[in-house]
């Protein structure tokens, strides 16, 4: 599966097979929580939430996928991610795109 943020692919003639998606809500333990919630005191990365959010957007983007392979799709052009923080310390992370296959 060819997956880009172009909404083209070189040398490949493209028929639409629709919009697919992906999403998940992700938050990290209340220990972790409460750890990040220090680290902002003194500042720098919070790296226990950067993990959080690269394993969403992995999950996200595999879903996306699963969808787009039900569909037959080859390729999915114009990928985006969207997130959103849903309450405290917890946050979706939405994969979306257009499914399409060559001819």
């Amino acid at each position: 599966m060819i997956l880009v943020n172009t909404d083209y692919i070189t040398g490949k003639n493209l028929e639409m097979l629709g919009m697919v998606k992906g999403s998940t809500i992700q938050s990290k333990n209340l220990g972790r929580d409460i750890t990040q919630g220090f680290k902002t005191l003194v500042g720098g990365e919070l790296k226990a939430y950067t993990e959080m959010m690269n394993e969403a957007r992995a999950l996200a983007t595999k879903r996306m996928t699963e969808e787009a392979q039900r569909l037959g799709a080859d390729a999915i052009v114009n990928i985006r991610y969207a997130s959103a923080a849903v309450m405290q310390g917890a946050a979706e992370v939405m994969a979306y795109g257009t499914a399409v296959k060559f001819v």
